[in-house]
């Protein structure tokens, strides 16, 4: 028998291909039509594997959230849950910031994908093995996704216009602004962490506060 000319089509195939699409064309380059013309197949046979664009964009979604690092979280127990949260919460902005045209998407929510799921679920028990209340594990999950989120949503050194006549007159502040833009990763990245540590620092404090309250 000869060999196809296409490899034969699976869920991880589609999935890949329409990662990449969304990484270099953005959301509204997804369509079944464009994709199966990437795949050299025809629309038809996407609908084999998901029955509906939403269901493919979740897969998709969730791909990128099962390549968030985990593994900190496996021993936590009572002990460096501060370093667990630092190291996750760098994944999962890496995570996100490889692929920011889905970044919209992410926020929404983990609703059914199980990858976010498994990634809630994980974080939120580790916090709680620690020996934080589950309320407060609760909130503490919520603050790091909208900082994690946050910081993925945009560049603030790049907001700024290389054009030193624009701020030079009016806005005296602002006399080296056209110059952050071309220092966009630098800032970007050292703006995470002055923000990570600080709320890390700070929760620590708060743990060691409630210290004496806790079993």
């Amino acid at each position: 028998m000869a060999r196809p000319r296409n490899p034969l089509l699976s869920r991880e195939r589609i999935v890949a291909a329409a990662l990449r699409l969304v990484d270099a064309e953005g959301l509204a380059a997804l369509s079944t039509r464009r994709l199966a013309a990437v795949l050299g197949v025809s629309g038809p046979s996407l609908y084999n594997h998901f029955a509906t664009k939403d269901a493919l964009l979740d897969a998709v979604v969730d791909e990128v959230v099962g390549e968030v690092d985990l593994s900190m979280w496996e021993s936590v127990g009572s002990g460096d849950w501060a370093g667990a949260l630092r190291h996750w919460a760098r994944s999962y902005r890496a995570a996100l910031v490889a692929h920011p045209n889905l970044v919209p998407v992410l926020a929404q929510g983990p609703g059914r994908r199980a990858n976010a799921l498994r990634l809630a679920d994980v974080v939120f028990g580790g916090l709680v093995d620690a020996g934080w209340p589950r309320g407060e594990a609760t909130r503490i999950g919520a603050l790091m996704r909208y900082f994690v989120f946050g910081s993925a949503l945009g560049s603030f050194a790049a907001g700024f216009v290389d054009d030193e006549q624009i701020y030079a007159a009016e806005y005296p502040h602002l006399g080296q602004a056209h110059l952050l833009a071309e220092h966009q990763r630098s800032i970007d990245e050292g703006a995470f962490e002055t923000g990570l540590t600080a709320l890390v620092e700070g929760l620590a404090l708060q743990y060691r506060r409630a210290g004496s309250t806790r079993p």
